[in-house]
């Protein structure tokens, strides 16, 4: 007797049940796209790797601002050098020699005449 004939149904050849396959794909697409899924997994360790370089970012940026604080508090040279690259302070004994910010218009006036 062929497969044929003990199956009662002509050129079936082997099948698998469909309940178990469909069961193994939902349990697959849930591993792979569920809440808990794989997909879902490393995306959150990227995520994580992201927000961990940022917390050293900040984290050396708190500890520069502690340095700074502590020269405010500290080094007087500190403060006179802030003092005067942003407040434009100088000394009693120093000279302050201004220049003119733009184009030199004087340049400009004095062309040498033109050739005939």
């Amino acid at each position: 007797m062929t497969d044929e004939q003990k199956n009662g149904q002509p050129g079936t050849g082997f099948r698998l049940p469909l309940i178990p396959v469909l069961l193994i794909l939902i349990i697959l697409g849930f591993a792979l796209f569920g809440q808990r899924g794989i997909l879902r997994t490393l995306q959150a360790s990227r995520h994580h790797a992201a927000l961990e370089a940022e917390v050293q970012q900040q984290e050396a940026v708190i500890r520069q601002l502690k340095q700074e604080i502590e020269a405010l508090r500290s080094d007087r040279k500190y403060i006179e050098a802030i003092a005067r690259r942003e407040l434009g302070m100088v000394k009693e004994d120093e000279l302050v020699y201004q220049f003119a910010q733009g184009s030199d218009k004087g340049a400009a006036d004095t062309e040498p005449p033109a050739s005939r």
